[in-house]
C-alpha cells in the first residue's frame, strides 16, 4: 500500500481527459511523419510496379496470374477482417465501452500497420545499394500481424487508457515487434507462420506487463462498468465468429505455397473445432446448473488456433492438432475461471479481455508445442526434401538437424516472452506519467469519456437502473 501511495504522489493525479490538443497533434504529426518516411524510403516491389511487364520477360513467367497477389490477395483480405472486425468486435463485450473497444482498435491498426511496413522494411526488405523498401502483397500481411501483437496488448489494458496512451502503445509495440520477430525468424532460424511466439505470445505478455505496471488500487470504483450486457456480448460473439473462421487464413497466410499452406489451413481447422468442445465441457461443468458463461465460449473457443500458429505447418498430424485444440480450449477455460482472478489477487495483474489466457499462455505453450513437433522430425515422415522444405534448412542452416531446430524454437518462445515484460515494463513506466490523459479510478470502462455518445442509449440504461432498484 504505501508502493501505491507513494507512486500516486509522484505521478500525480490523472484526471483531465480532455484530448482537443493532445489527440489532434498526435494524430497530425505521426501521420506527416508516416508521409514522409514513407516517401523517403517506401517503393513499390517488382510484382507491383510498371516494371511488371519487363520482369516478367526477363524471369520467363508466361502469365499475370503468376504475380503473387493473385496468391496472397484471399489470404491477406481475411487476416484484415480478422484485425479489423474480429479484433475489433471482440472488445465490445464491455456494456459502456463498445466505441472504445472498437474505435480504438481501429485507431491502433491503422497507425500500426504504416509503421509496421517501415520497421519490418528496415529489417527484412531493405535494399543496401539503394536505401529504399520494396513491398508488396506480404509486406501487407506482415504489417497485419505486426499490428496483432500491439491489438492483442491493447486487450489487457481495454477501458482504462486514452487514446494517446493505446498510440503510444502500438508505436513501441510494432517497434518491439520488428526486433523479436527479427531476432526470433532470422538470427535463431525459428518457423513461426501463424505467430504463436512472435505475436501472440509477446502481444499478451506486453500487454501483461502493461498492466501490471499501471496497476489502480481503486479500480473496482469503476465496478458498475466492468461487465457486460445480453446485446454487448453478442457484438462480442460476432467478433469470435470472424476470427474462428478465418484462423486457418491467419495461420498459413505466409507459409511455403503447396503442402505448407494445405496443411497449416488443416491443423488449423481441426484445432479450433476440437477447442469448442473442451470449452464448453469445462465451462458447463462449472457452473452448478451447467449454464454457459459467455465469456469462454468468446475466448477459449480460439485458443486452438493460438497454439497451432507454430506447428501448423509442420506434421503434426490430424489427430495431433486435435489433441493441441483439446488440451487449449481446457486450459483457455481454466485460466478464465481460476488463473485471471488469482493474478488480480496476489499479482495486482488487471486484465480487462484475459489476454493472458487466450493469447499469452496458449501462444508460448504453441511455441513450446512447435518446438517438440520440429525436433521429431525426421526423414521417414517429412522425406528428405520435404524436411529441406519445411525447415528451409538451406544455406548456412544446410547443416542444421530436426533436434537442434527444436532447441531454437524453444529458445525463439523465451526471447518473445522476454521482449514482452521487459519492453512492456518500459512501456508502462512510460505511461505512468500525468500527461496522456487517462481516466481516473472511478471512470474506466465508459465510452462518455472520449466518445460523443448517443443520447436514448443513456436513457436506456438509466431506466433500466431505476426498473432494477425498485424491482
Amino acid at each position: 500500500r504505501e508502493r501505491e501511495r507513494d507512486a500516486a504522489n509522484f505521478f500525480g493525479p490523472q484526471k483531465n481527459t480532455n484530448m482537443r490538443v493532445s489527440l489532434p497533434a498526435v494524430c497530425f504529426v505521426w501521420q506527416i511523419a508516416m508521409i514522409v518516411l514513407f516517401g523517403v524510403f517506401i517503393r513499390y516491389d517488382e510484382e507491383s510496379d510498371a516494371h511488371w511487364i519487363e520482369y516478367r520477360r526477363e524471369n520467363n513467367i508466361t502469365s499475370d496470374i503468376e504475380n503473387d497477389f493473385y496468391f496472397r490477395y484471399p489470404s491477406f483480405q481475411d487476416v484484415h477482417v480478422m484485425i479489423f472486425v474480429g479484433f475489433g468486435f471482440l472488445m465490445t463485450f464491455l456494456k459502456r465501452y463498445s466505441y472504445g473497444g472498437v474505435g480504438f482498435n481501429f485507431l491502433i491498426a491503422a497507425f500500426g500497420l504504416q509503421w509496421a511496413l517501415l520497421m519490418q522494411g528496415w529489417f527484412h526488405a531493405l535494399n543496401p545499394e539503394t536505401g529504399k523498401i520494396t513491398i508488396g502483397v506480404e509486406s501487407l500481411i506482415n504489417a497485419d500481424f505486426c499490428c496483432a501483437g500491439s491489438l492483442i496488448a491493447f486487450g489487457a489494458l481495454l477501458g482504462k487508457v486514452s487514446p494517446v496512451q493505446t498510440l503510444v502503445v502500438a508505436l513501441f509495440g510494432v517497434t518491439l515487434f520488428a526486433v523479436e520477430e527479427y531476432i526470433i525468424l532470422d538470427l535463431l532460424h525459428c518457423r513461426d507462420a501463424g505467430g504463436s511466439m512472435v505475436i501472440h505470445c509477446f502481444g499478451g505478455y506486453y500487454g501483461l506487463a502493461i498492466s501490471w505496471v499501471l496497476y489502480r488500487p481503486n479500480l473496482h470504483l469503476s465496478k458498475r462498468h466492468h461487465g457486460s450486457i445480453y446485446h454487448s456480448d453478442l457484438f462480442a460473439m460476432i467478433g469470435t465468429l470472424y476470427l474462428w473462421m478465418y484462423w486457418p487464413s491467419f495461420n498459413s497466410a505466409i507459409t511455403d505455397h503447396g503442402d505448407g499452406q494445405h496443411r497449416t489451413a488443416i491443423n488449423t481447422y481441426l484445432a479450433l473445432a476440437s477447442s469448442v468442445l473442451t470449452t464448453v465441457a469445462l465451462s458447463s461443468m462449472h457452473q452448478k446448473r451447467g449454464k454457459l458463461d459467455m465469456v469462454h465460449i468468446q475466448n477459449a473457443t480460439l485458443a486452438g488456433g493460438v497454439a497451432m500458429g507454430t506447428a501448423a505447418e509442420f506434421m503434426i498430424t490430424p489427430y495431433g492438432a486435435l489433441i493441441v485444440g483439446f488440451c487449449m480450449g481446457i486450459i483457455s477455460t481454466f485460466g478464465y475461471l481460476y488463473i485471471s482472478p488469482f493474478l488480480e489477487k496476489t499479482l495486482k495483474l488487471q486484465d480487462t479481455c484475459g489476454v493472458h489466457n487466450l493469447h499469452a499462455v496458449p501462444g508460448m505453450l504453441g511455441g513450446f508445442i512447435g518446438a517438440i513437433v520440429a525436433a521429431a522430425a525426421s526423414e521417414s515422415v517429412y522425406g528428405r526434401e520435404g524436411l529441406i522444405n519445411t525447415f528451409d534448412f538451406e544455406g548456412e542452416f544446410a547443416d542444421r538437424t530436426p533436434g537442434t531446430q527444436g532447441g531454437f524454437q524453444a529458445a525463439g518462445t523465451c526471447v518473445s516472452i522476454a521482449f514482452g515484460l521487459v519492453g512492456g515494463a518500459i512501456v508502462g513506466f512510460i505511461l505512468r506519467f500525468p500527461i496522456w490523459g487517462d481516466p481516473g479510478d472511478d471512470n474506466c470502462f465508459d465510452d462518455e469519456v472520449y466518445w460523443e455518445t448517443v443520447p436514448p442509449v443513456l436513457e436506456y440504461n438509466n431506466h433500466m437502473i431505476h426498473k432494477q432498484q425498485e424491482m
